[in-house]
């Protein structure tokens, strides 16, 4: 008879990853300056936050950080506030990259999905005398993405210039390239991303957003934090 493979025995070099990672976990916050490295906070030993930027990351409690995540600070404004704050519940997929300048804020209980890419700066490339890598990057803005939203698998979210602010309980559908703020309870799907659903808090319905009315949808735009 065939072994029902839910019974099956874990591969004994899994066991080895997760010690490798228990072990990392207990040295960079131990040995790295972070803002905050909070209780029950888990990085897999494949992530790329260097020592130098510690200093600048602030990670909650019980964040968990999966395989081949990239954590990146660029030169950019200084200030007292960590450039990328995440905080507690945070769950960030495999191969999600942040990059900040000013500062990305995921608020409680964020979920993404693989490959999912946060920049609150872009490439500068108005100087056509000078290759690209060496113009550095723009000024920029901020991101803030609410407590309890999901970024689902290849989401971009990218603010070239302005504060951007996803809010609480929103849903980034596959795919998706935000470059503006949406409303609180938003699903938001496309290249360039739209609001295709929306949760009317009257009828305790998901909906179109043009089904909601104006007094309704006024109550739901975001707010800047």
């Amino acid at each position: 008879m065939g072994s029902n493979p839910a019974e099956a025995a874990e591969d004994p070099l899994h066991l080895i990853s997760r010690g490798r990672t228990w072990l990392h976990t207990r040295w960079i916050k131990n040995t790295y300056p972070f803002a905050e490295f909070g209780r029950g906070t888990s990085v897999d030993h494949t992530c790329d936050i260097r020592r130098s930027i510690a200093s600048a990351v602030s990670l909650g409690a019980n964040v968990y950080l999966a395989p081949d995540i990239w954590l990146n600070i660029t030169e950019g404004t200084k200030g007292p506030r960590p450039k990328i704050v995440l905080g507690a519940g945070c769950r960030l997929g495999r191969r999600t990259t942040i990059s900040a300048r000013n500062h990305i804020h995921l608020e409680e209980d964020v979920l993404t999905a693989p490959s999912v890419f946060l920049m609150d700066h872009n490439h500068a490339y108005a100087d056509i005398t000078k290759p690209i890598h060496a113009q550095g990057v723009t000024s920029g803005g901020t991101i803030t993405i609410g407590r309890n939203c999901w970024l689902g698998c290849g989401v971009v979210v990218l603010s070239g210039q302005k504060d951007l602010v996803i809010g609480r309980n929103s849903v980034l559908a596959a795919n998706a390239v935000v470059t503006q703020s949406f409303p609180d309870f938003s699903v938001i799907a496309g290249n360039p991303a739209k609001l295709v659903r929306i949760y009317d808090p009257q009828t305790e319905k998901w909906t179109k957003p043009e089904a909601l009315s104006e007094g309704t949808t006024e109550k739901l735009r975001p707010q800047s934090r």
